[in-house]
């Protein structure tokens, strides 16, 4: 085995964070001024404690932040205005019971134009779709329950129909379904039913009857029972 001297090495010429001169108020995040100099601003502060209206363990920047990568958070919470500016798609939640609440009015159109495809204009409580399209259902059995999906249920099987409606308190007040015979021979009626064991009825009655072909109803329901109108 080889024998073993001592090595000498001086270290007055590296840096330390000891030997650096530090500024900035309390709780300033620190940066790089100049060799061996840091210092802090008042608009960048990490908060170990509680302080004002932010909790402990709060960083504040008071200014423009700019990320070129990806932001990845619990929570954001946007206050004044949000301006998005991309190009392609955005997608806001990741999961089917997340919720969305918006303030106030909301107008969907082409790029550069005023002549909006969809509003929902909050001062007059009015919805405004152009070129609506509604969710349908051709009926090609004998029988048939509807859901909430459902909006119109064109009849296209032969014989006698017998359509179930969804109940009342699960379609909740203000929904609508449309019902027409697609068949211009139909020689059997289509019965229109309340949902079997809920107590729901159709304009007071059990069972709504249309007979003849191509004819049509249209139903809605305050919540509790449906109506023909």
């Amino acid at each position: 085995m080889g024998t073993f001297g001592w090595a000498y090495i001086n270290c007055e010429d590296s840096g330390s964070a000891t030997t650096a001169t530090n500024g900035g108020p309390t709780g300033s995040v620190q940066y790089l001024t100049g060799a061996n100099a840091t210092s802090g601003s008042e608009n960048l502060l990490y908060h170990t404690a509680a302080y004002g209206p932010y909790g402990a363990s709060t960083m504040v920047l008071s200014g423009t932040l700019v990320v070129s990568g990806t932001i990845s958070a619990s929570v954001f919470h946007v206050e004044d205005i949000a301006i998005i500016d991309a190009t392609g798609s955005t997608r806001f939640g990741d999961s089917n019971d997340d919720t969305h609440i918006r303030t106030g009015s909301m107008y969907v159109g082409t790029s550069g134009s005023i002549d909006t495809t969809f509003t929902v204009n909050l001062a007059t409580a009015q919805t405004i779709i152009k070129g609506q399209r509604v969710n349908y259902y051709e009926v090609s059995s004998s029988t048939h329950t509807s859901s909430q999906e459902d909006y119109i249920l064109g009849v296209g099987a032969s014989g006698e129909v017998v359509i179930r409606l969804h109940s009342a308190s699960t379609a909740n007040s203000g929904a609508l379904v449309i019902i027409k015979d697609q068949l211009a021979d139909r020689g059997n009626s289509i019965w229109v039913s309340a949902s079997a064991g809920s107590g729901d009825i159709i304009d007071g009655l059990d069972y709504y009857q249309i007979t003849g072909s191509l004819a049509s109803i249209s139903l809605f329901t305050n919540g509790t029972a449906w109506y023909v109108f």
